[in-house]
């Protein structure tokens, strides 16, 4: 069975530095019709919010607010 979900990116998709230290932000839209937030880290490490976001907007601020809240350390993992 082929899976014809096209994979929508919102323009909000960005890099955000706090510290010194970068993360690649990429917010999509899922197959349910929320957005999803994924953060990349400087070694490639993934970290995935388990709840979809209303609007791709909710979900650059959730981010930020993580950064903002928690630090940028909590979203980078360790090198392997």
């Amino acid at each position: 069975m082929e899976n014809d979900f096209e994979l929508e990116m919102s323009s909000l998709c960005q890099n955000l530095t706090a510290d010194g230290k970068t993360v690649e932000v990429e917010i999509y839209r899922g197959d349910k019709g929320g957005w999803l937030l994924e953060v990349i880290d400087e070694f490639g490490t993934s970290t995935v919010w388990d709840d979809e976001f209303d609007t791709d907007r909710a979900a650059l601020e959730e981010v930020q607010a993580t950064i903002r809240d928690e630090g940028i350390d909590a979203l980078i993992g360790i090198d392997s």
